[in-house]
This record gives C-alpha cells, sequence and structure tokens, in this order.
C-alpha cells in the first residue's frame, strides 16, 4: 500500500466506527433524519411568525369613537377653555376624520346647541377647525364668542347627547366629552344622574380631557368606569397635527412566545437530532507516542 493510500485510510478511521452490522443503524438514521427535518422545519415556521408578529406592534391606543358605534362628541367651548385647549380640541377632531367616525356634534357652555346630527360623517368636522380657535386670537370670529361662552353646565350637554341618539333611534351609540372637566358646583348631582342615566341607556361614555385640575378629573373618575378616561389625555400643544401623535407600544406577547418556541425546538433539535459525538480516533504516531 502507498503512502497515499495508507494517509487516506488512516483519516477514514479517524472519522468513522468500524462496524459489521452497518444495516443495524439504518432505520435509527432515518428516524433522525425525520425527526431533524420536523424540529427544522417548525422552528423556521416559527421564526417566520415571529418576524410577522413584529411587523405590527400592538398600540395601547383607543379609537376615540368605540367602533361598531355611532358617537356624539360634546365640545366645551365655555369660557375657561384656554389657547392650549383650542389646540387639544383641533387634535381631536382631525383625529376623528383620520378615523372616518360615524359621529354628531354638541358644543356647549352653559346651555348645549346640537350641531350635527348622530351618524354624520366625521369629514363634516373640518370646516368648524378654522372656527375653533382662541378667540382673542383667531383671524375668524367665533360664533360663540359673545353669546355661548358663559359658566359650564356639562349635564345638559351630555343629556342633549343621550337625547339625539334616543330621537335618531341609534342602536350602539356613544358619546365623547371634550371639556376640560369643570363644571359648575351646582351642577354636579344633575351631571351624576345623566351618567348613571347614559350607563343604564346601554350608551358608552368617553372623556378627552383638555388639562383638566386634580379636583375635576378625580370627579369624573368616581362616576365613570375604568377605561373610560385612559389613554385620551390632551397632548402638548407643539403637537398640533394628527400626524405628530405617539401611542405607548404594548409588550410584543406573540413576539416573546414564538421565540421561545422557536428556542425550545432548536434545543430539542441538537438533544434529539444531533450527531453522536465520538472520541476522536488516534493515530498512529499518537499511540507510539
Amino acid at each position: 500500500m502507498s503512502i497515499r493510500e495508507r494517509f487516506h485510510s488512516r483519516r477514514r478511521r479517524a472519522n468513522g466506527v468500524d462496524t459489521n452490522d452497518v444495516a443495524a443503524f439504518r432505520s435509527v438514521v432515518n428516524r433522525t433524519g425525520i425527526v431533524r427535518a420536523i424540529l427544522a422545519g417548525g422552528a423556521l415556521a416559527l421564526v417566520l411568525a415571529a418576524a410577522a408578529s413584529a411587523r405590527e406592534p400592538q398600540t395601547t391606543e383607543q379609537a376615540l369613537i368605540p367602533q361598531d358605534t355611532v358617537g356624539v362628541v360634546v365640545l366645551d367651548l365655555s369660557l375657561s377653555i384656554t389657547d392650549d385647549d383650542y389646540a387639544a380640541i383641533r387634535r381631536t377632531l382631525r383625529r376623528l376624520v383620520a378615523e372616518e367616525a360615524a359621529i354628531g356634534l354638541v358644543v356647549f357652555s352653559d346651555v348645549p346647541y346640537e350641531l350635527l346630527p348622530p351618524g354624520t360623517p366625521a369629514e363634516e368636522l373640518r370646516p368648524f377647525l378654522r372656527l375653533l380657535v382662541a378667540p382673542r386670537l383667531g383671524p375668524v370670529q367665533n360664533p360663540w364668542t359673545q353669546s355661548f361662552r358663559a359658566g359650564t353646565r356639562i349635564s345638559v350637554a351630555l343629556d342633549l347627547a343621550k337625547s339625539a341618539l334616543e330621537r335618531d333611534e341609534v342602536a350602539s351609540g356613544s358619546i365623547l366629552l371634550v371639556s376640560d372637566l369643570e363644571t359648575a358646583p351646582d351642577d354636579v348631582p344633575s351631571l351624576a344622574r345623566t351618567i348613571a342615566e347614559i350607563g343604564r341607556a346601554g350608551i358608552r361614555l368617553r372623556i378627552a380631557p383638555l388639562a383638566p385640575s386634580s379636583d375635576a378629573l378625580s370627579l369624573f373618575e368616581g362616576l365613570l368606569e375604568e377605561d373610560a378616561i385612559a389613554g385620551f389625555a390632551a397632548q402638548s400643544p407643539d403637537a398640533d397635527e394628527p400626524e405628530s401623535r405617539t401611542a405607548a407600544v404594548e409588550l410584543p406577547t406573540a413576539l416573546l412566545v414564538l421565540g421561545a418556541f422557536a428556542l425550545l425546538l432548536l434545543a430539542a433539535h441538537e438533544r434529539f437530532a444531533g450527531r453522536l459525538a465520538l472520541p476522536r480516533a488516534r493515530s498512529a504516531e499518537e499511540g507510539a507516542s
């Protein structure tokens, strides 16, 4: 045997195990191949699913008008509304337009007035945007400047919104109150009764607060459901366009779960379908030394 043949023969012996019964391992090899293919395919599928779930992160931001409802926007234009509040009001209306909501519109101070009936496309709010500026800053005179900006009575505005939904026989209605939540002290008992009646009528009430005081916010938190106010806090006045809004991103649970299962499958692959680890064969020279 030549030197080259002896070298290759020694190399083959170093990478293999001499046996006289190779056929006995065939079923094991086939079974291991099938297990390896299943585990590798499952891991790949989980990685692809995790990547797909990460493309559309879930956010905590809710629609202003609950889905599958016709909403009435109740808009506070009383004297307590500040210049910054008007910026937040315009953002809220733009957001409703972007959400393509079906709405009605009630504006109020001490008395309410219905401007749009329930079921109106939110696109009809656009003409109001140029009017909803602070009276002292607006290039166009706000029609409510002199005669419609006295004290605040939130209860009568909510009652009018409820009556409008019932008048038009809206089966699934909701109300969105956009206000600093400051109401007259003698209006508080009426407000509590009105909110209770809205709940009994099956109408969902949500609040988009305009920088309310802690006392006003505590009053409404005591009268409303836990999630009626969450997620609707007004933003800073320098973010006047809907594109400036940011939403908190929820923990990507699906991504984490799919990633964990992918890692488990890879670990199972190494445990049940990995190559058999054998001691490296010693060469003749190593044995002689």
